[in-house]
Formats: C-alpha cells, structure tokens, sequence
C-alpha cells in the first residue's frame, strides 16, 4: 500500500499505560486528553501546527495555576489517530496509508491544521495523498471508504465518501481487462503493472486469466449496507448491467443472511462466488432490514434474480416479520417468473400464528394471481395448440402450461393436509385458466389424494371438486384408473365411461380410414410391387391382416359392453320406476350432464385389443354399487309397509 514519509525519530514517544510521554530532555507542559488516553506533551510544537490547540492551549493556560490541561473528545479516530497527529507535530515520521489517511484528514480538519499555520500542513499532506494515490486505486478507495463509516459526518463534510464510491463506481463499470493488473482486494496472485505474475517480487512472465464482470462482488459485500447501497446507486447511474448488479445484491445477500445458504445446493455453494462465512451472524432486526433494503434495490425486472433466490428472501422475510410491503413486493417479483419455479420452492411452510395449514397455501395464491395478470398483459400464448409430444416437460412448453403443471403438483402435495378446506383447494385449482392444463390428469391426481385424504367430504363437496377437472382432457391411463375409482362420485365416474367410449370410437374410425387408404392403394402399388419383386406389396398386405383381425375383435368387445350397459341401463330404470318418480333416472342422470347417452356408453381402451376383459370389470363395479343402492331402498319400502 502507497505511503508518505514525513519528519524524524520517533524513538521519544513510549507508551507507559494509559499515558504517552515525549521524552526530549524539557519537562512536559501540557497534557492532552482523548478519552481515556492523556498525552504529556509540550506547548510549542501543538500550538506551532494546529489552530485549535493554539486557542484550547492559551485558554487552559490562563485558567490553570498548576497544570495546562486540554480535553478533546470529539477527535475523529480516537486516542489513535490523536498519537499520529502528535507525532507529525514533533516531526516523527510516519507513515500514510488508506487505512488511517481519511481518520488524519478529518482530524486535521477539525484541529485545523493548515497551511496557515505551518507549510506543507497534515490537512495538505492527506488531501494530496487521497486525491493522487487513493483515488487511483481500487483496493486503496475500497479501503479508505470502509473507514469512512466509523467517521462518516466528518468524511462527508470534507466529500471524502462520495469521492471513493465515484471512483469505485468507475472501475467497476470498466473492462477489468483494459487494466494492466488485478484490482482485487481479496484473493488472487500478486501481478505487476505489466500483467505478468510475481512470485516474491519477481515478474515469472505468467499472464493472468481474464477477469469476469462479477470480479467486484466479493470486495463490495464487505461495506456496510449504508455505503453498499450508495455505491450500488453510483453504479447504476454509470450503465452498469442490471443483470451484474443484480448478481452483486445476490450475492451480499446470501453473505449477510444464513436462511439464504442452508437450501443452497451442492453444486451452488461449492461456486467461485459462494459468499464467505461470517463469524457472527447479523442480528434479526438487522436481518430485516436488510431484506427491506434490497428488495429496494433490486432490479424489478423479470429474470435477474434465481427464483430459488427470490423464494429464499421471500421465506426469510415472513420469518423476521418484515413488513407487508417488502412481503407483497417479493410476492410479484416471483409471481413475473414463477414458470421457472420448482415445487420445491412453493413448499414454504405457513409461520403464521394460527398454523391453519401445513404450507403457506394463501401466499402460493397470491403468487399465481400475479403470474396470471401479468401473462395477461403480455398476452401469453395459449398451449392449445401444442402437440402431444411437447407435453411431457420439453423446452417447447409455454409458461402458463409450466404454471399449471407446478400448480398441478402443488396441490398434490398439500392435498394430504387435513387442514386444507374443500374451498381453498377449489380456489386454487380453479385460478388456473382451463386452456392452460393440456391434460387434466395431475389435477385429476391431485384430486384423488385430496378425496382420500378427507373421506368425511358430503357428496355434493365431493362432486363440486371433481367438476375441477375436465373428463375429456384425461389420458388413457387416467380414464383407466378413474373409471374404477371408488372414491368419486358416479355421476363422474359415468362421465369418465362415455368420454373414454367416444376415445375409443375415434380410435376405430381412424383405423377403418387407414384400411381403407390400404384397400384404395393396391392398384397403385400393384405396378410398384412388381418392379420390386412383391416384397413391399407383400409387407402392406400382412399389415392389412392384422390390421383387420384387430378390427373386429374391437367390434365384437364393443358389442358385448353395449350388451352390459344396456342390461346396466334397465336395472337403473327398474330402480327408477320403484320408487315411482315421474320420469326415469337414467333421463335425470342424461340431463344433468348435458348429453344423450345412448346404449353405446362404456369404456375402452385406446388402441387397446389384449385387454378386453378390462371393460368388464369396470362395468361389474358399477353394477356392483347400483345393486348395492337397489338392495337399499328395497329395505326401506319394507320398512315403511310395515309403519303403514
């Protein structure tokens, strides 16, 4: 580090406890107090350097009989920066550097030591110094701006802070690779002002690697907050990229607040920029207000901040208790980019007071509200017209259908928490717009578990949560499963049965379409299989074969489940005339959901030909609980002819 020689021996000056004395062969005849430390001093050389000694001297002279005593509380620096200021009177020389030039020129300001009262003065000597040396360097500035915040009235008086953030601002926002030499302050190899490497002074010829733009972070985070966002502002106004200082107040976060690192990967916290381990955390109340502070100073802007990152400020925020507006603020920040959230991150357990619910659902909601008025104003795209083979998690998805997707697994995992209200687990499924789930089958999932797990639900709330999911959007799989699920409700579990019918009418009619594009095409390929020996006319005949034997063993498994609903239909009827309403149930059951069922109605598999049985059993089930509900009211009508 740079630094001045001034004046002579200092050999006169020892320390005997408390007290420093000047041994030059006369008496002392002042003593100068700061704070606990005194100074036995002399008269002449204080008075020779300093206007404010000159006048505490005469005044204290006057009013002592005995002993000329001088107080001087306030010195910046301390008793420390007091025995400098000493030993530059008696011209000892010392030396200047960036760690005590701003405490020296702030005390020389105060003591008034100019060039009115002595040539080439300590208040010359420091300004010369910080302007010409300090300024000029990064590790110098840096260092002489943490100083400032123990005297921080006294260096902005004198404009000594502004002066360094400038300067730090400046480089900062420069190539680090136009410089000859690393600017660092912490860690890295030495290097000479050629660039080379030094190993013990000497240059090896070794050039250095080149520098990132985030080279900076590290040396910034070690500023108080005070100054950090001073110098954050400074280098803003300078076009510093948003995305750069975003990255900065990411990483001065994760230094200065422990929550942010205890779910940080493996693979992050073994990074280059991983913060350093503070040896004592800040306080709660200090924590807090750091959150506050830079959520203030981070960029709003979608995609700056890690969403990981943005979650685990959020978390610590609701903690600490900070206030609804750094809450709220955050909510939005991540609700612009929850498509790139995990389900990890929207597992925040609730800290409220009343733990009503496992997981913070309600902030979960917030958030979704703000992605889907903001993908509303962007004019987010619609997946609708995404095919089947980009639906499975590839890059191609758009983001309200990764929206939906996250949302989909959120409520499977909540769905488990008996505490999670029928209402609240509708509200939040239903807040997912319908053209954003290309499949309702993790809805459908989620519902599952969400019944299972609240078996004590009424009828009419369990009908009202399955009406969530679209019947028609379920796969093959998920229609399987739901045709044969006890625990929804008929008139779903009906529903499911004629939608998987229609899937697997469609099935049969695109296959007659291509058997009838093979049929169309012999004559065409006759003359093509001839020139080609009979090998490709021969293949398409053997795949029109089996193509037709799975035909009509499709047809004969569809005429014998028309025969089961058929039979299911007239039990439904009798049981319907039993209890002599007006019209029959199966009408009923036909309006309400909006459609003509006809004897048609039951369930296949797609494309499906080994598996015929499978549509017997779902059949036998629903038999099973209509003569269930038969056997039922049998018994009450007994009942009631015995009343009468």
């Amino acid at each position: 580090m740079a630094c001045v020689k001034l004046g002579s021996k200092s050999d006169a000056f020892q320390r005997q406890g408390q007290a420093w004395f000047c041994f030059t062969g006369l008496p002392s005849d002042v003593v100068v107090e700061v704070g606990d430390m005194s100074f036995h001093l002399h008269k002449f050389p204080l008075l020779s350097r300093s206007g404010v000694l000159e006048k505490l001297i005469a005044e204290a002279s006057e009013e002592a009989d005995e002993g000329c005593v001088v107080k001087l509380p306030d010195i910046p620096g301390g008793a420390k920066t007091f025995e400098l200021v000493a030993k530059f009177c008696y011209g000892v020389k010392l030396e200047l550097t960036a760690s005590n030039v701003v405490y020296l020129r702030c005390a020389a300001k105060c003591l008034e030591m100019t060039e009115e009262y002595g040539e080439d003065n300590l208040s010359t000597q420091t300004e010369v110094f910080i302007s010409q040396t300090v300024l000029h360097s990064w590790k110098d500035a840096l260092k002489a701006l943490q100083t400032c915040n123990d005297i921080l009235p006294y260096a902005e008086e004198l404009n000594i802070t502004k002066r360094c953030i400038d300067s730090l601002a400046t480089k900062a926002s420069t190539d680090p690779n136009l410089f000859g030499w690393p600017m660092r302050e912490h860690g890295g190899p030495m290097q000479s002002p050629g660039g080379s490497l030094l190993w013990n002074g000497i240059s090896t010829g070794a050039r250095p690697k080149n520098s990132s733009l985030d080279w900076w972070y590290e040396d910034a985070s070690t500023l108080s907050l005070s100054l950090y966002k001073r110098l954050i502002s400074a280098m803003e106004t300078r076009g510093i990229k948003q995305e750069i200082i975003a990255g900065a107040i990411t990483f001065y976060a994760k230094k200065y607040l422990p929550g942010l690192n205890r779910r940080q990967g493996a693979s992050e916290s073994s990074s280059r920029l991983g913060p350093v381990s503070l040896g004592t955390p800040p306080s709660e109340e200090d924590q807090k207000l750091l959150i506050e502070e830079l959520d203030r100073l981070l960029p709003l802007q979608k995609g700056l901040a890690a969403t990981k990152f943005l979650f685990g400020l959020l978390r610590t925020a609701m903690i600490l208790r900070s206030n609804p507006t750094c809450i709220s603020n955050l909510e939005k920040r991540i609700g612009m980019q929850l498509d790139q959230a995990t389900l990890e991150d929207l597992l925040m357990p609730n800290f409220s007071n009343t733990m009503e619910t496992l997981y913070n659902v309600d902030c979960v909601q917030r958030i979704l509200g703000h992605f889907l008025a903001m993908d509303q104003i962007t004019g987010g795209a619609s997946p609708c017209s995404i095919d089947d083979g980009q639906l499975m998690g590839s890059p191609s998805m758009t983001p309200i259908t990764m929206v939906a997707k996250l949302i989909d697994g959120y409520l499977a995992e909540v769905a488990p928490d008996v505490n999670v209200k029928p209402t609240k687990f509708q509200e939040l499924a239903a807040a997912v717009p319908e053209y954003a789930r290309p499949l309702d089958d993790g809805l459908y999932r989620a519902i599952d578990i969400y019944l299972k797990s609240h078996p004590w639900l009424a009828e009419s709330d369990r009908e009202q949560i399955c009406r969530l999911m679209d019947c028609q959007k379920l796969s093959v799989e998920a229609c399987t499963h739901a045709a044969q699920n006890e625990r929804l409700p008929l008139r779903i579990v009906v529903q499911v049965l004629f939608f998987e019918q229609l899937q697997l009418r469609t099935s049969i009619a695109g296959c007659f379409l291509v058997s009838d594009n093979l049929d169309g095409s012999r004559p065409l390929r006759s003359g093509f299989a001839g020139s080609n020996e009979g090998g490709g006319w021969a293949t398409a005949v053997r795949e029109n074969q089996v193509l037709k034997v799975g035909m009509d063993n499709m047809r004969m498994r569809v005429n014998e489940l028309e025969k089961e609903c058929s039979n299911m239909r007239q039990e439904i009827e009798k049981l319907g005339r039993v209890k002599g309403t007006s019209s029959s149930t199966w009408g009923n059951v036909s309006k309400k959901f909006g459609f003509k069922l006809k004897s048609q109605m039951c369930s296949a598999q797609e494309g499906s030909v080994s598996n015929q049985h499978q549509g017997h059993g779902k059949v036998e089930k629903l038999k099973e609980r209509h003569g269930k509900s038969k056997r039922t009211s049998s018994r009450d009508e007994k009942n009631s002819t015995k009343d009468d």
